[in-house]
């Protein structure tokens, strides 16, 4: 007989994990960089967003349209150039600032990482909708998904922390807060 899968997190509540929060909002205020930030993503629960998607329609006995039949799938945000990027949240009010019919996954930074690429996205968004939007691209989404099993101790952010000093590359784009809309970013020099 098939088990239910069990949570990730048993007992989360749906908040954002405190040291990511702090790493963000220090990163939102200039006080930490982009390392700051992927040091507390690289161990954190992040909820990746599921959506219904309606494939049959009926008109029911009233003369109204229903649904008959409707699928979950995972949202994909595309660029305004045309890349694709996989939302991603640090809490359910995020999520629901962004989206409050989505229904949360529970997944881990390495995962969603690995997906993202597997799904030939260029980037995972986190907090798109707020308070603190992050985008994981390039050598860091590439650092993030090398990540193996998560144990929370120092040696887990190794190939994180090796991986931005290797790319020295990546830099940190900052969008002025009175642009809202626009994404925090990471971007390669050229």
């Amino acid at each position: 007989m098939p088990s239910i899968p069990q949570p990730l997190v048993p007992g989360d509540d749906g908040g954002a994990d405190p040291s990511v929060a702090a790493a963000l909002a220090g990163f939102a205020a200039l006080r930490a960089d982009a390392s700051v930030v992927a040091a507390a993503l690289s161990t954190a629960r992040l909820l990746v967003p599921v959506v219904a998607l309606l494939t049959q329609a009926e008109v029911g006995e009233h003369g109204l349209r229903q649904e008959k039949e409707s699928e979950m799938a995972l949202p994909v945000l595309v660029g305004a150039d045309g890349r694709r990027a996989v939302p991603a949240f640090t809490g359910m009010e995020s999520l629901k600032l962004w989206r409050a019919d989505a229904r949360p996954i529970q997944t881990l930074t390495p995962q969603v990482c690995r997906a993202a690429l597997g799904e030939d996205a260029a980037a995972v968004v986190v907090d798109v909708a707020g308070p603190v939007p992050f985008a994981i691209e390039g050598a860091l989404l590439h650092a993030l998904a090398s990540i193996g099993k998560i144990t929370g101790d120092d040696a887990t952010l190794e190939p994180v922390l090796a991986a931005l000093s290797e790319h020295a590359e990546v830099t940190v784009a900052r969008v002025p807060a009175r642009k809202p809309g626009l994404l925090t970013r990471l971007r390669r020099r050229a």
